[in-house]
């Protein structure tokens, strides 16, 4: 039986190849935006442009915020949107 579905299922090989090479996909962009090393150089980089003037406070604290929420895996827009329902 087994020779029989290999055969018939073969025409979908080249569809669990391309589901197959997604999950690939978003398994290292999931590890490159989690990852501790990448976060911290860009914190350095908002860090650098607001020294060299080209972030306001504010976009800086925006900035920081948006790599913080993405270490922690949490979501600041969620937290305001609580905030302004009370």
């Amino acid at each position: 039986m087994g020779l029989l579905s290999s055969i018939l299922t073969l025409p979908l090989a080249p569809v669990r190849g391309v589901i197959w090479l997604g999950e690939v996909i978003q398994d290292q962009v999931e590890q490159q935006l989690h990852d501790p090393a990448a976060l911290r150089a860009e914190l350095e980089e908002i860090d650098r442009a607001a020294q060299a003037g080209q972030l306001s406070e504010e976009e800086q604290k925006q900035a920081q915020q948006s790599v913080l929420d993405r270490m922690t895996g949490s979501t600041s827009d969620l937290t305001a949107i609580d905030r302004t329902e009370e």
